[in-house]
C-alpha cells in the first residue's frame, strides 16, 4: 500500500475517533478556566498509558482539574494526599484477619482507581514509593501473598510543591523516569482569573456530565498507535535524545552541563507523546511541531544537571532549548 494512502485512511479514521475530543475539552472548561494545555497534557497521558507530573504553587485547580477529568470520562477516581507517615497499606490495602472465620480477607486501598491523584508525593517516605513504583510500572499491585490487576486505564497524576522543600523525600530517579510528562502548572492570566472571580462568586458548583466513555478512551489508545510517523521524525527525535547524552557530538553547547541525558524510555515516550498530539490536533500523521511541542515536558525530568550547570544557574529549560536550537529539525 502506497504510503499517501495509508496516511489517507489513518487520516479518515484519527478524524471519525477524536470527536470527543472537542467535546471532553468543552466539559471540563465549564468548571475549569484556562490551563487548557495542561488539559492536552492530562489527555495526552490518557491516550498514551503514561502518568503526569505536575509542579505548580497550591491553588492553581490541579485536584479540580483532575476530578473535573474524571466525571467527564465516567471514571473512578481518588485524591491520596502524601505525608511522610503514610504507610504502604494506606495505599495498597491490607489483609484484615477475620476472627470468626480464622482467615485473611483483603481491603483494598485508594490505588484500585481509574484516576488517582497524588497530592505532594514527594513528602512520602521510601516504602510507600516503592509500593507506588510497582502500581505504576505494571498496573498492578500486591497485597500478602497475591496480586491484584488496577483497573485500565490507570493513571497516576502526582503533584509537587515547587516552593516547599521542608519535610520532603527526593524522589529517585528511577521513578521520576516512570512518569511520561512532567508539567509545570503556571499562574493563569489577568483575564482568565477575572473569569474565575465572576464565575466563583456565590455561585455553587458545576455538575459535570460524563461525556466519554472508559471503553472510547481505550479504543483511542489504539488509534493513537497507528497514527503514521516518518523515518525521519523518527531519526529527530533518537537524535534529539543522543544529543542529551552525547551534546558535542551533534553541535550542541551543553558540554559539561549534564550529568545524564535522557534514558531509552523517553525515546519511547517522545514517540508516544507527538502520536497523541497529531491524535489532539485531529491529524493521522506526526508533523516534527509536535515533537518540538511536546519535547520539553517530556525531557524535563529526564535531565540530570552537572554541579557545574547549577553553578551557572542553568536550568533544564536552558538545555532543552540548546537541544532543540542546534538539532536539525526534518
Amino acid at each position: 500500500m502506497p504510503v499517501s494512502s495509508e496516511i489517507e485512511q489513518i487520516n479518515a479514521r484519527v478524524q471519525e475517533e477524536s470527536r470527543f475530543i472537542e467535546t471532553l475539552k468543552d466539559e471540563i472548561s465549564r468548571a475549569v478556566i484556562g490551563q487548557s494545555r495542561i488539559v492536552e497534557r492530562l489527555l495526552i497521558g490518557l491516550l498514551c498509558d503514561g502518568h503526569v507530573l505536575l509542579e505548580g504553587v497550591p491553588g492553581l485547580a490541579k485536584t479540580l482539574l483532575v476530578k473535573t477529568l474524571s466525571a467527564a470520562i465516567q471514571a473512578s477516581f481518588q485524591r491520596i494526599q502524601f505525608t511522610p507517615d503514610l504507610l504502604p497499606a494506606d495505599l495498597i490495602g491490607t489483609l484484615i484477619y477475620q476472627q470468626h472465620q480464622g482467615t485473611f480477607t483483603v481491603k483494598k486501598g485508594p490505588i484500585f482507581a481509574h484516576l488517582i491523584l497524588a497530592d505532594e508525593i514527594n513528602r512520602a517516605p521510601a516504602k510507600v514509593q516503592s509500593a507506588l513504583l510497582e502500581a505504576m510500572q505494571e498496573h498492578q499491585v500486591t497485597i500478602g501473598e497475591n496480586t491484584y490487576r488496577l483497573p485500565e486505564p490507570f493513571l497516576v497524576l502526582s503533584t509537587q510543591n515547587p516552593i516547599e522543600h521542608e519535610g520532603t523525600y527526593p524522589l529517585p530517579e528511577a521513578q521520576i523516569d516512570r512518569f511520561m510528562l512532567k508539567v509545570k502548572v503556571d499562574y493563569p492570566s489577568r483575564q482568565e482569573e477575572r473569569q474565575i472571580l465572576d464565575a466563583v462568586a456565590g455561585q455553587p458548583a458545576v455538575a459535570i456530565r460524563p461525556v466519554v466513555t472508559v471503553d472510547e478512551i481505550l479504543k483511542a489508545r489504539a488509534t493513537v498507535n497507528s497514527i503514521y510517523m516518518d523515518e525521519k521524525i523518527k531519526e529527530y527525535i533518537v537524535d534529539l535524545v543522543f544529543a542529551s547524552r552525547k551534546p558535542q557530538d551533534y553541535g550542541v553547547p551543553a558540554q559539561g552541563l549534564l550529568d545524564f541525558g535522557a534514558s531509552p524510555r523517553c525515546t519511547i515516550y517522545l514517540a508516544q507523546a507527538a502520536r497523541a498530539f497529531a491524535f489532539l490536533r485531529h491529524r493521522g500523521h506526526v508533523i516534527p511541531d509536535d515533537v518540538k511541542t511536546i519535547g520539553p515536558d517530556v525531557l524535563r525530568h529526564r535531565l540530570i544537571l552537572s554541579y557545574e550547570a547549577e553553578a551557572e544557574e542553568k536550568t533544564p529549560e536552558d538545555v532543552i532549548r540548546m537541544l532543540f536550537d542546534h538539532v536539525p529539525v526534518p
